[in-house]
């Protein structure tokens, strides 16, 4: 084996945890196999040691298996390791208190915007949100934060791959969306992702400028509207500018 090959037993074990990661539900060691090209008895292996290394459980009921929160856990601790989230959690409970909105904060990944706090404001109408939510590029305000300050190559992609599942017209209009994105500094996306919901995101900044993750405020459309006000978006970004220095960002703007 040379230096540059993979090992096969963590390859595997990667694209089974990525598989389920990915599935919508538990999924048999047959329909893993499947997925991955791999054989039963490899595959059942392989899920043996999640199970006994907790990474994974078995449906007593359907013997189909799942992940567990321990990966979850595990990627929480990465923007912590990094300070984005340990320095969004000393700035944003004020935020909360103050505009009296939840406020959720993610971090950007290959297939979209991950969910890895939520600040819950208790009210009448609660948000379903939870840590850990995946959501879309090309739907959610923090999705198209995260394209439109992100790299151009994510956001080139995006737009390609959009063009061919919804058409050129809504990767046109996407694009023009982006583009306002970029000079407002704010995106919302009301109803996009639940019924009766909205959310208006902002960036946030690395030493470099470079986009890090984004806080979001979250609530019902009856309180925050289709076009936020403007009072607000200015605390939101206040709180994002906040966490942005103490990354080391000297600017007032994000750099892109």
């Amino acid at each position: 084996m040379t230096a540059q090959a993979p090992i096969e037993a963590v390859v595997t074990s990667l694209r089974i945890v990525e598989s389920l990661a990915e599935a919508d539900g538990p999924l048999g060691v047959s329909e893993i196999a499947s997925l991955i090209g791999s054989t039963k008895p490899r595959v059942f292996r392989h899920l043996r040691t999640l199970l006994e290394r907790h990474y994974v459980i078995q449906d007593p009921a359907t013997d189909k298996y799942l992940l567990t929160l321990r990966l979850f856990h595990l990627a929480q601790s990465i923007p912590e390791k990094t300070g984005f989230l340990r320095e969004a959690r000393r700035i944003l409970p004020a935020l909360r208190d103050e505009v009296r909105q939840s406020v959720a904060v993610g971090v950007i990944e290959e297939h979209g915007v991950r969910v890895v706090e939520i600040l819950r404001h208790l009210s009448a109408i609660q948000i379903t949100t939870t840590p850990g939510t995946l959501f879309g590029f090309a739907e959610s305000a923090q999705g198209k934060i995260a394209l439109a300050f992100g790299p151009a190559t994510l956001r080139n992609s995006v737009l390609r791959a959009h063009g061919r599942t919804a058409g050129r017209s809504a990767a046109a209009a996407l694009k023009k969306e982006l583009e306002e994105i970029r000079v407002l500094g704010w995106a919302v996306a009301p109803e996009a992702v639940l019924v009766g919901v909205n959310a208006v995101a902002v960036p946030v900044v690395d030493a470099h400028g470079e986009l890090v993750g984004t806080i979001a405020l979250v609530g019902s459309v009856q309180y925050l509207s289709r076009r936020p006000d403007a009072d607000l978006i200015k605390v939101l970004q206040g709180a994002a500018q906040q966490i942005s220095h103490r990354l080391g960002f000297n600017g007032v703007t994000v750099q892109t």
